[in-house]
């Protein structure tokens, strides 16, 4: 099953495919609309340098443990909807990032790698914005200053839920800017896998 939100004129409406159900085109016209992010998050656990080929793409050592920085709620934005540019602390080097969301459905703590994808709601599309100036040399040393400024985490618009996509690591992502193709790699070149990340994450903070 897959679903989605949308605002028309101030209501919030949901989209729901069933399994084994498809779209169907009817006669009923509605209004243009704006798709919202698929769920409310309160929290955003992102890993920075965690796909082999950019590792040895950027010459950087592997890592011996995940590393692991957060999102504001507030950098959160729906699809479609302007990422705003940082202007009052300045940035000129603002990047895509096309990421692999993964949703936690119920209470995560103290999860083995075995039994993590069963606490997994769904996958999403995010993209991880990140101001590089303020990732890098102006960021003294982490990440969350370069990757948190307000709209900076557009995220949706659909959920797919874990019984549609059962291994997450046959995913592909696709970034594309303007139609054109910027980003492409498989889930499966993660140097920590799904499971091991919602292990790691739930040693120390419920999910």
């Amino acid at each position: 099953m897959g679903f989605g939100r949308f605002d028309d004129e101030g209501r919030t409406y949901l989209i729901v495919k069933k399994e084994g159900g498809d779209f169907e085109a009817t006669e009923q016209k509605i209004s243009p609309f704006q798709f919202l992010t698929p769920i409310d998050f309160r929290c955003i656990y992102a890993i920075g340098l965690n796909y082999r080929a950019h590792a040895e793409e950027t010459s950087e050592e592997i890592p011996r443990h995940p590393m692991v920085f957060m999102k504001a709620p507030t950098a959160i934005q729906n699809v479609g909807d302007p990422i705003v540019l940082p202007r009052f602390l300045r940035s000129d080097k603002v990047d895509y990032e096309g990421e692999l969301g993964v949703v936690i459905g119920r209470p995560c703590k103290n999860v083995s790698p075995s039994e993590a994808l069963s606490y997994v709601l769904g996958y999403t599309c995010v993209n991880d914005v990140s101001a590089r100036d303020w990732q890098r040399e102006k960021g003294g040393g982490q990440y969350c200053r370069g990757k948190t400024f307000d709209t900076f985490c557009p995220v949706g618009p659909c959920l797919a839920t874990a019984d549609e996509i059962p291994d997450p690591s046959k995913l592909t992502l696709r970034t594309f800017l303007n139609e054109e193709i910027v980003q492409e790699s498989s889930v499966s070149d993660m140097i920590f896998n799904v499971p091991t990340l919602i292990s790691f994450l739930s040693g120390s903070t419920t999910l």
